[in-house]
Order: structure tokens, then C-alpha cells, then sequence
């Protein structure tokens, strides 16, 4: 027997990641007729600053990773507004989007390589703010997630009902 050394072993192939795709996807699974279940939205926003670190890294090319990210960030952007126009927007949609945007405005700013996507988020969050309330932070008299907005006091808390008995 010779003693040659083992075959090296095979790693496999990891399939690049695409945001765009994934939301294209998870909009058509969505959409029953001219209803669209937003839970599914949310969902796909949850996972927009996860999409931003694996697009950008497991594509040969990070800059079509990076717009892969991004295509899909603006189509649901669009989305959200499409709904808002037709008065259909939840605000739960709204808070994830927000939320989306947040996070990932954290994970550029953590990862220099990934400067370039800072202006994607924040036209993201341009077209999001025009949604809002004159005031910011609100959408339709209700509160929205923001990072930036002022702290606001906890509701009032109800009075104690008073006893009428008086035996």
C-alpha cells in the first residue's frame, strides 16, 4: 500500500444570495387576487439588513450584490407606497419598513464596505418619511418606529373605579 495523502475533500458551492429575487418571490406568494397579505411583507422587510450583509458578501461582485439589495428594498418601498395611495398601507408595514431601514442604516455604518449602499437606505427612508405625518412621526395619528423620534410619555393610567358600595 502507498501512502499518498487523502483527496482533498469537496467543498460545496454556497448559491449567492438575491434580495430582489427573494422579494419578487415572496410578493407573488402574497398576492391572492388583488389582495395582498402584508404579515408577508413584514416578514421580507425583517429580513432586508440580512439580505444587505449576504448580498454584498457572497456575490463574486459586491457591486451586484449591493444593487441586488437594493432593487429589492425599493420594490417593497414602492409597495408600501402603492398601498398608502390605495389607503390599504398597515401601520405594522410601516413600522417593519422603518425598522428595516434602521437596521440596515446600522449595518452600513458598521461595515465600511459597505458605504455604498448609505444612499440606498436613505432614499428608502426618503420616500418612507413622505408617508408620515406633517410632524414625522407619526402615520395617520399613529405612532411609527423611528430611532430618532422624541421620547413620548406612557399613556395615562385609568383611575381606579370607586367603590359604590357602602355597607
Amino acid at each position: 500500500m502507498s501512502a499518498s495523502s487523502p483527496p482533498a475533500p469537496t467543498l460545496p458551492v454556497v448559491e449567492c444570495t438575491n434580495y430582489a429575487r427573494f422579494v419578487v418571490a415572496a410578493v407573488k406568494a402574497a398576492t391572492t387576487g388583488l389582495k395582498l397579505n402584508q404579515e408577508v411583507l413584514r416578514t421580507a422587510l425583517s429580513l432586508c439588513s440580512s439580505y444587505l450583509v449576504t448580498d454584498t458578501s457572497t456575490n463574486d461582485d459586491p457591486t451586484s450584490g449591493s444593487q441586488s439589495w437594493f432593487t429589492g428594498l425599493n420594490q417593497l418601498v414602492d409597495l408600501l407606497v402603492a398601498l398608502h395611495a390605495r389607503d390599504e398601507l398597515e401601520i405594522d408595514t410601516l413600522n417593519a419598513a422603518s425598522m428595516a431601514c434602521s437596521e440596515s442604516w446600522s449595518v452600513v455604518n458598521s461595515w465600511g464596505a459597505l458605504e455604498e449602499c448609505r444612499e440606498g437606505v436613505r432614499k428608502a427612508g426618503t420616500k418612507l418619511r413622505r408617508l408620515l405625518d406633517e410632524e414625522g412621526f407619526t402615520y395617520r395619528g399613529q405612532n411609527v418606529y423611528s430611532p430618532l423620534a422624541p421620547v413620548r410619555p406612557p399613556p395615562p393610567i385609568p383611575a381606579p373605579a370607586t367603590s359604590t358600595n357602602n355597607a
